[in-house]
């Protein structure tokens, strides 16, 4: 390292440095003011993705500072409607073409957050037209900045505005997608099916490594959509070089059946498609096509036909349902059928799992590979601690609701439960059962090495089960993280008790998905 500083390497290490602390904000501010050269490589780092920090939106009017002197003119009109006078002073960067990450619904939130802070209070509403001029500004200043995206997501797109103006600025600014990775759209009858159409058609046109795709439909399949929309769409999907994960939602009353081509086309993807959500879909045969993808990996349903299984016959290693009502019988075909192959599995059901014991039985026959386990709504019992106990590579085990049993049993099962704790397991998540009630017990059994541990809010609100939690990272000396639901409304005596062992977090900060 001293010999690469030393032959003038330094500018680019410290770059790569810098790009490491992309999510440490706080960090890089402070980067920025040690030195001109250090200022420059922070800027573009810090402006990649500025709608994500959770910080008041100062930004905002930095970019409203960077428009073209007919946009200001716009700007400031539209502003004096709702009582605001401001000038815009000249920007120091040009700050909008570092932008990479873009979600239409995060930049409508921080410009009505702004305007509030200079109303000194909430005055706007969605539907307000200038408010959608606003956004359609930033925009068309991204584009014709020379932003290159890497993410866009346009949920709420129907806040744009799409005049002409627009489209000749999607046009003529190509490279803005030319290295688009993940794109998310939601489809609305209120958006015009024309606007999405062209939309697709330029992206399709100048974007060809996308690898995640998301798409939302809010409307029956009607003619226009099968003639013009779907084509487009099917157009953009087998113009992807190397497609790895494919969303699509039904956000509808019905479970659609057919999808008119736009899963067959998921056959241009067969060499690269790894991930597979689909959420409120009826069955089709249509996704036989997914056999034919034989890398693909991971594989969701949620709200959906679970038949949608039946048909299917590749190897996964990751399989997530989620429903109202899990369908036990077909999940315990599926898992006799793969189950050595997979590693994490995901079974959450707003409802009791009254087969439960089928359940059960299933993943002890069939699925000793399991790292990750996700169930909800299942019984705590004799069954389901002997199938956690015989899981010999368990790492991350998330247990949520079930109905009740007597305390004195459930005292009984958790001191057995902490016993049986596999050797491997990192990861423990009781924060949506009755378990975390009795984390005490659990912790004065445990011997499992635990890292992260995931607990209810009212879990610290006894005494004994905080000393528990010391007494755990005295004689474990592995547990680095509590999460804690809603973190923020703990007794800060608490707080400061158990940060002198471990560090505490908010529940979401930690939690790991399937």
């Amino acid at each position: 390292m001293a010999s690469k500083m030393l032959t003038g390497n330094m500018p680019g290490l410290m770059e790569n440095v810098l790009k490491n602390l992309n999510n440490e904000i706080d960090s890089l501010y402070s980067c920025a003011l040690v030195s001109r050269h250090w200022c420059r490589m922070s800027i573009p780092i810090l402006w990649q993705d500025p709608f994500s920090s959770r910080r008041k939106p100062l930004f905002v009017p930095i970019y409203f500072s960077s428009l073209d002197e007919d946009d200001k003119f716009v700007l400031k009109e539209c502003l004096k409607e709702v009582g605001i006078n401001v000038e815009f002073s000249k920007p120091l960067f040009d700050y909008a073409r570092y932008l990479k990450v873009l979600y239409i619904s995060r930049l409508n939130d921080e410009i009505k957050e702004w305007i509030d802070l200079k109303l000194g209070k909430p005055k706007l509403l969605d539907c307000d037209s200038w408010t959608n001029t606003l956004i359609t500004l930033s925009f068309k200043l991204f584009l014709e900045s020379g932003a290159i995206l890497h993410e866009l997501d346009l949920y709420r797109f129907e806040i744009l505005k799409f005049e002409s103006e627009i489209f000749l600025s999607l046009e003529q600014n190509e490279q803005s997608f030319s290295r688009l990775q993940h794109l998310s759209l939601d489809v609305k009858p209120v958006l015009g099916i024309e606007n999405i159409t062209n939309l697709l058609r330029i992206l399709a046109k100048n974007t060809t490594k996308i690898s995640g795709l998301k798409l939302e439909f809010y409307s029956n399949y009607e003619s226009q959509l099968i003639d013009n929309l779907f084509p487009a769409l099917i157009h953009l999907i087998k113009s992807q070089e190397q497609l790895r994960k494919f969303r699509l939602s039904n956000c509808r009353e019905d479970f659609p059946t057919e999808f008119h081509g736009i899963i067959s086309a998921l056959e241009s993807q067969k060499n690269s498609l790894q991930e597979v959500v689909l959420n409120g879909c009826g069955f089709s045969a249509e996704f036989e096509v997914l056999n034919n993808c034989k890398n693909l990996e991971k594989f969701r349903i949620r709200t959906c036909n679970t038949k949608i299984l039946k048909i299917l016959d590749y190897n996964i290693s990751t399989l997530e349902i989620i429903d109202f009502q899990i369908d036990v019988p077909i999940i315990v075909q599926i898992l006799g059928k793969f189950g050595i192959l997979f590693q994490r599995l995901r079974f959450e059901s707003e409802e009791t799992i009254w087969e439960d014991s089928l359940l059960l039985e299933a993943l002890k026959s069939f699925c000793p590979n399991i790292t990750y386990l996700y169930i909800t709504n299942i019984g705590f019992s004799t069954q389901l601690l002997e199938v956690i106990g015989n899981l010999q590579k368990l790492q991350f085990l998330t247990l949520g609701y079930g109905y009740n049993i007597p305390e004195e049993e459930r005292k009984m099962l958790i001191t057995q439960f902490a016993k049986i704790l596999p050797s491997t397991l990192q990861y423990l998540d009781f924060a949506n059962t009755w378990v975390d009630s009795f984390i005490d017990i659990l912790l004065n059994h445990c011997n499992a090495p635990l890292r992260k541990l995931l607990i209810g809010r009212g879990s610290l609100d006894n005494e004994k089960n905080t000393k528990a939690i010391i007494q755990y990272c005295i004689r474990n000396r592995t547990l680095n993280y509590v999460g804690v639901v809603q973190y923020f409304n703990l007794d800060d005596d608490v707080k400061n008790e158990l940060k002198r062992y471990v560090t505490l977090l908010p529940y979401r900060n930690i939690s790991v998905d399937c």
